[in-house]
């Protein structure tokens, strides 16, 4: 029974430290480090960019990404765009080659191949010091890449990621949750300590000569980009003024399977990355293990739980813990049909949310456990190719390498 105790107050404690105890010390810590603000460059003194926007059958976008980044407050001399278009399986190269700039490059390539091999390509192209990555569905604010851009007069900064703010499709207002939140104070405080983990991949930039070609099988490109910077002595710094716009999900099970492909992507990330969880690399070693390796194990944890559970149900208190789990699991099913804004809704979706995200990384395990996950992105559906009329794919075409 001994045996069992120590098992079910761990998996409980793992689990507790990973959602709770480990932010309460992250935000302490951030609060006794000194913050240090970053200057804008002087006129002349920006350095040359490359942005670099993946696309996968963006027909319906991609026009709009490009308007919005030409749109940027940076100097237009200073600046190349670079669309990756990953296959050649709708319009959207043909759509890119309308646009009448300079600072506007095609890359297109005949055969999908996935995101990694994509940015692998166009960074080899690029030509600027420092190149900014982002996605056909995310619109920046004009100030973003001099926010981002800004840091890296600090010779130490390897990388700079932005804030993504989630909008909602039906009203365009912002749609941020409840643990959206919580993820970008994570982001916030990990970024005081000098131990932001990785980046979004809506947004962020690196120095060019930090570039390391990735795997064309890496499922977490953004992740694995980022932490990577940490290898070669440099910081990573959380912007939040850098902002950039990009819808929810269109559906629970969308957002499912967005969990899903994370989930398998961490636990492929470590075959490469688990140096950093050495304690020679300190605060990143610490944030690398409670934000994230703790995390994708709790699912494991909470099967623990609830097994042996169970199995003391018998022993004194041990019964009401079990109804308190049981309590916990018929709330997260039901919480995703209750409607409403009032708290104990909050309380049912919340509940549902933290449920499905451990399913998910449980599924994402068993994908990346069976080689089942790739490079190559599943693209889900936006609100604009539902109101936006695309043009017809031509019968023949002819894929150019630009």
């Amino acid at each position: 029974m001994l045996a069992l105790q120590i098992a079910f107050w761990t998996a409980c404690g793992l689990v507790a430290y990973a959602y709770v105890g480990y932010p309460m010390l992250l935000g302490v810590l951030a609060r006794v480090t000194p913050r240090r603000a970053p200057q804008n460059a002087e006129p002349g003194a920006w350095p040359t960019v490359s942005l670099i926007i993946s696309a996968y059958k963006e027909e319906a976008l991609i026009l709009q990404r490009i308007a919005n980044a030409l749109q940027m407050d940076y100097p237009a001399d200073r600046l190349e765009i670079i669309i990756g278009c990953d296959g050649n399986e709708d319009c959207t190269g043909d759509l890119v080659r309308t646009v009448d700039d300079s600072r506007v490059h095609l890359r297109q390539f005949p055969q999908r191949r996935g995101k990694p091999s994509v940015l692998n390509d166009c960074v080899a192209d690029a030509q600027g010091e420092i190149i900014a990555f982002s996605d056909a569905n995310t619109f920046w604010e004009p100030d973003a890449l001099k926010k981002l851009v800004r840091h890296f007069q600090q010779s130490q900064v390897g990388g700079v990621c932005g804030q993504l703010l989630l909008t909602d499709p039906a009203t365009g207002k912002n749609a941020d949750g409840l643990y959206w939140k919580y993820e970008n104070f994570l982001k916030r405080w990990e970024g005081r300590i000098g131990a932001l983990l990785g980046f979004n991949g809506a947004i962020y930039a690196i120095r060019k000569s930090l570039w390391e070609p990735i795997p064309a099988f890496a499922i977490v490109d953004d992740f694995l980009i980022g932490m990577r910077i940490y290898q070669r002595q440099h910081t990573l710094v959380f912007e939040e003024a850098a902002v950039a716009n990009e819808e929810t999900a269109p559906s629970i099970q969308a957002e499912f399977q967005r969990r899903t492909r994370i989930g398998a992507g961490g636990f492929q990330s470590l075959c490469w990355l688990s140096p950093l969880l050495s304690p020679k690399y300190g605060r990143v070693a610490w944030a690398f293990w409670s934000h994230k390796v703790l995390r994708w194990l709790c699912p494991l944890f909470m099967v623990v739980a609830l097994a042996t559970n169970i199995a003391l149900a018998g022993e004194p208190g041990y019964g009401w813990l079990l109804v308190a789990q049981a309590t916990f699991y018929g709330v997260a099913i039901s919480g995703n049909r209750v409607d409403g804004i009032g708290p104990v809704a909050k309380l049912f979706r919340l509940c549902a949310m933290f449920a499905g995200m451990n399913a998910a990384l449980a599924v994402g395990f068993w994908r990346w456990l069976g080689k089942q996950q790739t490079g190559a992105w599943a693209r889900t559906a936006r609100s604009q190719e539902l109101a936006t009329p695309v043009p017809a794919k031509a019968e023949e075409r002819t894929s150019v390498l630009v």
